[in-house]
């Protein structure tokens, strides 16, 4: 099996490079994928179990509230911040090359993380594994829309792919509360193994590439890449910001007008350049833009009902990392539905119209926690968890199809990178703004449920939103 390589639309005439796609092979194919799908799961682990294992962090390393934080928001400032950087330049220099690189420096700062004695080691240790995973994730989706023909046997593999990124997160809840148990570090050094044992598998597995004729004249859009850079980690740290008490109204403004601002010097210089890091007429693609829009919608909506959930159960109700975790494990249905059940639906109905189920079933979640009270048993919060996860089957797998369907080869790393920043985006934006309605409702005397329940209201709206978006696509007729 190997990845046909990327050439510029400008270049397509000049000596081709044969396409090889792994159609042949079933085996290595299917070794591939694996590869492949171990490194969103190693993701999904890092991200959830490093959620339990904060309050023991702060305890050892005597952090305080805020600078805890950031070892939440460095990783999703270099993320959210790079992606974009991330996604194109794997087309650029090569998929497999930056797939490999950067999963090698995760391994390194991974195991800084967990030796870490200092609170600034650890975020920024943080910060540089978020940047790595912005230009691994996209350089390895666009391996499997790249690899599988457009069809069912991608729309399998990418359903599988967001199968096992959520079985990661939901895993890694219970996951991070055994380990935390024995010592937080273990909750670095862990990603450490799998990474490792992933990055031997996928030297021998993931197929070399022929040398991609980056841009005319070899050069690299630089001045494109700095200031998307830069908006990028503008606008997600004044979104980060947005939550943080005590945080300045002014300074936040003045960071999102600044990001604002350099995203349309991105704009211009991109319109100008004869090499763009984004071709600018992708954006014109209908289905992509609603499927970025409802990657940012869906994204808020679950991570921002998982944060008022998590904080419901530990702060509310006392119960211990691991209870909190095994509450929350329904959700990880998800990774049996999606490459199970969501593929046919798909089939069937196509994308956008699954989406919408997703999201309508999303917003019926959210919904029936509203009500929460302080002595509700689990068996009431159950079908909240239940159909959270079948709603992640129904809408994650179909979204990251729908992102990428339809997209020239050689810009499937874009595609794929505009994707996760908006996924991280979203993610950023959903808890920014219930940490900031929960915060508002407590500041005007109200109780700590109250403030849980209104802060709820955010994920329930977001998901109606995401609705509507799906809905101007659902009815169009699939081809």
């Amino acid at each position: 099996m190997s990845v046909s390589s990327a050439l510029p639309e400008n270049s397509r005439e000049a000596a081709p490079v044969p396409e090889e796609r792994p159609t042949g092979s079933g085996g290595r194919s299917a070794a591939v994928l694996a590869v492949l799908c171990g490194a969103i799961f190693l993701e999904g682990i890092d991200v959830a179990m490093l959620n339990v294992a904060l309050p023991s962090i702060r305890a050892d390393l005597g952090m305080s509230t805020g600078a805890l934080s950031w070892v939440l928001s460095a990783y999703v400032l270099g993320y959210g911040g790079f992606m974009l950087l991330g996604g194109r330049t794997a087309d650029l220099l090569g998929r497999r090359r930056m797939f490999l690189l950067w999963l090698t420096v995760f391994v390194l700062f991974s195991g800084l993380g967990g030796l870490a004695t200092e609170g600034w080691v650890l975020i920024l240790a943080r910060f540089v594994t978020g940047l790595s995973a912005a230009f691994m994730t996209p350089a390895g989706l666009s391996i499997i829309t790249t690899a599988f023909p457009e069809g069912p046997r991608r729309n399998r593999a990418l359903l599988v792919y967001a199968g096992t990124a959520a079985a990661g997160f939901s895993l890694g809840l219970v996951v991070g509360g055994l380990l935390t148990a024995v010592s937080w570090r273990w909750v670095f050094f862990a990603p450490v193994l799998l990474a490792g044992a992933l990055l031997v598998a996928a030297v021998p597995l993931i197929p070399r590439e022929a040398a991609p004729d980056r841009a005319p004249g070899g050069r690299f859009d630089l001045a494109g890449a700095a200031a998307a850079t830069g908006a990028m980690l503008l606008l997600v740290y004044g979104v980060v910001r947005i939550g943080e008490p005590g945080a300045g109204a002014v300074t936040t403004a003045a960071v999102l007008v600044g990001g604002l601002a350099l995203l349309a010097v991105f704009a211009v210089v991109e319109r100008r350049s004869c090499a763009p890091l984004v071709r600018l007429g992708i954006l014109r693609s209908g289905p992509l833009l609603r499927a970025n829009l409802g990657a940012v919608l869906f994204a808020g909506s679950f991570f921002g009902f998982q944060f008022v959930a998590t904080l419901y159960l530990q702060d509310l109700r006392g119960w211990s990392p691991l209870q909190t975790g095994l509450a929350l494990l329904a959700i990880g249905v998800d990774s049996v539905l999606a490459p199970t059940l969501t593929p046919k639906l798909v089939e069937r109905f196509g994308n956008a119209r699954v989406i919408l189920g997703g999201f309508l079933l999303a917003a019926l979640s959210y919904g029936l926690f509203l009500p929460v009270d302080a002595d509700w048993t689990y068996p009431m919060m159950f079908p909240t968890m239940l159909l959270t996860g079948l709603a992640f089957a129904l809408a994650y797998g179909p979204l990251t199809i729908a992102a990428t369907e339809g997209i020239a080869e050689e810009e499937q790393g874009l595609a794929g990178g505009l994707l996760n920043t908006s996924f991280q985006f979203g993610a950023a934006l959903g808890l920014s703004v219930v940490t900031t309605v929960n915060l508002a409702v407590l500041g005007s005397g109200a109780t700590v449920l109250e403030g849980f329940r209104a802060a709820l209201v955010v994920p329930v709206v977001s998901a109606v939103l995401g609705a509507a978006v799906a809905a101007t696509g659902a009815g169009r007729r699939r081809a």
